[in-house]
């Protein structure tokens, strides 16, 4: 088949796919097994050439990361039964003061709080988070709510052990350890940068109360506001959106709050998860140091660091909150990471299709041949994918998905073609994403006030990490 047939027939199962999950709503799962299917038939593959095609590349990616985004979600959703992410919140206020929160807030959130599902974050810490608004100073609303928006987003696909990360990570075959090295590299200047740049926005002029922000029944200086510290009023508005997993974790944290038995040092609760990470990384050193002692290659492998991690939070658990609530973490964990699993696995699905279709070489050739900086296609790819679609960890995954077969023949580190994939893969947040509406109700802003702290700060937040991974080719 020639090239250009294949190129066309590449570009109809990805706008296929497209369709199906924006305009007829049809699962993401399912759409890019449907996409994966045309293109494996259109190019010649054969039916049963392009199943097996399939099932290896979902197979294969599981492997790599199948363990990983499990332990992960599971230690996230124990974490947050102990009630840790409340307690962050408070000590970060008390010890940064309400001016800090928003940078100290969207550092805690873009690295070590991303084995929480976001949505979960989102309800348990916004409610604290808003309430600190009007200490932090002028348009402290739009400073808090933009500073959740970048570092939730930022976090989810370029940090380990975000979920989009360690997929990323999986379908480019970067070693863990090194994404999560040059992943911290990336989001903390991102973060920091991206937060400043929108408050000096803010200042000028860019944000205005009287059509950006509504009051909420919450803001009422009344008892109600007791609710919301529990995260009791969280949950209406989370239905109000139309995300009844939201609701219910909201309903959870509040149980498992009044329901606390021992309170245990907040390092203590986050010690298990931190140290699961300083042991990934040290993983990595010793492998780019040349190191080869056994025991370092067992602890710093991610699958048992994860694995010391998890055990060591339920240990912590068990102590502070109990077996039940640790049982009701665990089959949170399971649900939240169903789909996060298959939607991966199809990613990888998509990537072997595309790779054996023999869209590689002529990529290949193509990024060889192009004088645009391959890093800055890789990064449009991936923000046009999340334009059209509306899902930051799903574009990131198609478009990797896309780019992992051309990889190896593009000179770049693939560590930065990961992350510049998952820096494109955060432009334009907007109304078809649910973290965008979670953002709009939690914090009292209108559509348009959302439109500005979420699709501006985000988008924002996307170009400063792009250059952040340029600076990173200069040295790798």
């Amino acid at each position: 088949m020639s090239d250009i047939a294949i190129l066309i027939n590449t570009a109809v199962a990805v706008l296929a796919a497209v369709v199906l999950i924006v305009r007829f709503k049809v699962n993401p799962v399912i759409a890019l097994v449907i996409g994966s299917l045309y293109l494996g038939l259109s190019t010649g593959l054969g039916v049963t050439k392009t199943i097996e095609t399939i099932t290896q590349g979902f197979g294969d990616i599981m492997v790599e990361v199948g363990l990983l985004v499990a332990f992960g979600v599971l230690m996230g959703s124990i974490l947050n039964e102990t009630g840790a992410i409340r307690r962050l919140v408070e000590h970060l206020l008390n010890t940064f003061g309400p001016k800090g929160l928003p940078y100290t807030m969207a550092l805690a959130v873009s690295t070590a709080l991303q084995t929480i599902f976001l949505d979960v974050l989102l309800v348990i810490a916004a409610p604290l988070a808003r309430r600190m608004a009007p200490k932090i100073g002028k348009h402290g609303t739009a400073r808090i709510a933009t500073a959740m928006a970048i570092a939730g987003e930022v976090g989810i696909v370029l940090m380990v052990p975000g979920v989009g990360a360690v997929a990323l990570a999986g379908m480019l075959e970067v070693p863990l350890g090194k994404m999560l090295i040059f992943g911290l590299l990336v989001v903390v200047p991102t973060v920091l940068i991206s937060v400043a740049i929108m408050s000096f926005f803010f200042d000028r002029g860019f944000w205005k109360a009287e059509s950006d922000e509504q009051l909420l029944a919450q803001d009422e200086p009344t008892p109600g506001t007791r609710k919301l510290e529990r995260g009791e009023g969280t949950g209406q508005d989370a239905a109000r959106t139309g995300n009844a997993g939201t609701a219910t974790a909201a309903t959870a944290a509040t149980a498992v709050q009044t329901g606390q038995r021992r309170e245990a040092p907040l390092f203590l609760l986050f010690l298990p998860l931190l140290a699961s990470l300083l042991l990934i990384a040290s993983g990595a050193l010793a492998e780019i140091l040349g190191y080869e002692a056994s025991w370092i290659q067992l602890v710093g492998n991610p699958v048992v660091a994860l694995l010391i991690g998890l055990v060591g939070t339920i240990a912590v658990a068990r102590y502070t909150i109990g077996q039940k609530a640790i049982d009701r973490g665990v089959a949170s964990g399971f649900r939240e990471s169903g789909q996060i699993l298959l939607l991966t696995g199809v990613g990888g699905s998509l990537a072997a299709t595309v790779s054996t279709a023999g869209l590689g070489d002529i990529m290949g050739q193509f990024f060889s041949a192009s004088t645009v900086a391959p890093l800055v296609v890789v990064w449009g790819i991936a923000a046009l994918l999340h334009i059209a679609v509306g899902s930051v960890t799903l574009s990131g995954i198609t478009a990797a998905s896309l780019l992992a077969p051309i990889a190896p023949s593009l000179g770049i580190d693939p560590v930065l073609i990961a992350l510049a994939a998952g820096s494109g893969a955060l432009f334009m947040v907007h109304v078809t994403s649910n973290t965008f509406w979670l953002l709009q109700s939690l914090f009292g802003q209108t559509v348009r006030g959302a439109l500005k702290t979420v699709s501006v700060g985000v988008s924002v937040a996307s170009i400063v990490a792009l250059g952040m991974v340029m600076i990173l080719n200069i040295f790798i």
